[in-house]
């Protein structure tokens, strides 16, 4: 799968992206809502699964470039979550991870769009899903962007996340979060909802505004 927006070419993984994909999963700002940061080699593992997936389903979390100067940006996609590996599973998941210096630029809703008008139109999903931390309002707002909207009932401690990190937020205490009102695109209206998690930790998933 290869998609290009007004700014973006998403792309398939190549060996020169291992060191800037490293250099961003080594920034504790981006990796902030995880439980921890990523090295290079789990960096390098990411890849080689977001490879399978795409050789497998012809779809998977992508490389990003901009066009305007080529340079990297990080990795935006949708990607499947089998079935097992979270309660929200078997779905299809939209996610996106940028380097802090991309940010606020609309990159990530942009990318995403693409990549889950892709899913539907080219690949025939019926559902994409979104998945985050509570307090990860960078990533709720690209949601919200999206026309995508909270399932309360879909909510869930993630597995991963150890008793007592200060992802584990008192349920009580989830913030709500509304669709987005006015008229929905065509994509917009088949985003159905977003699983909102304490924290999703796996290498699967990418996050960040």
């Amino acid at each position: 799968m290869r998609l290009e927006t007004e700014r973006l070419i998403l792309r398939r993984w190549r060996p020169d992206d291992v060191a800037p994909f490293a250099a961003i999963n080594a920034d504790p700002e981006v990796m902030r809502h995880f439980v921890s940061t990523r090295t290079q080699a789990e960096t390098e593992a990411s890849m080689a699964l977001y490879e399978r997936h795409f050789d497998a389903d012809g779809y998977g979390f992508a490389a990003v470039e901009r066009k305007a100067d080529g340079q990297f940006i990080g990795a935006i996609g949708i990607q499947r979550i089998d079935g097992g590996a979270l309660p929200c599973a078997p779905a299809v998941e939209a996610g996106w991870r940028l380097g802090r210096d991309f940010w606020r630029q609309g990159y990530a809703t942009e990318g995403a769009r693409a990549a889950m008008t892709a899913g539907y139109e080219t690949f025939g999903l019926g559902e994409i899903v979104a998945v985050t931390a509570v307090g990860n309002l960078a990533s709720r707002g690209v949601m919200e962007k999206l026309g995508m909207h909270r399932a309360a009932s879909d909510d869930f401690d993630h597995p991963a996340v150890p008793v007592g990190h200060p992802a584990a937020v008192d349920p009580r205490q989830r913030p709500q979060q509304r669709a987005e009102e006015g008229d929905p695109s065509r994509v917009e209206r088949r985003l159905r909802r977003t699983v909102t998690a304490l924290l999703k930790g796996d290498v699967q998933h990418l996050d960040e505004g």
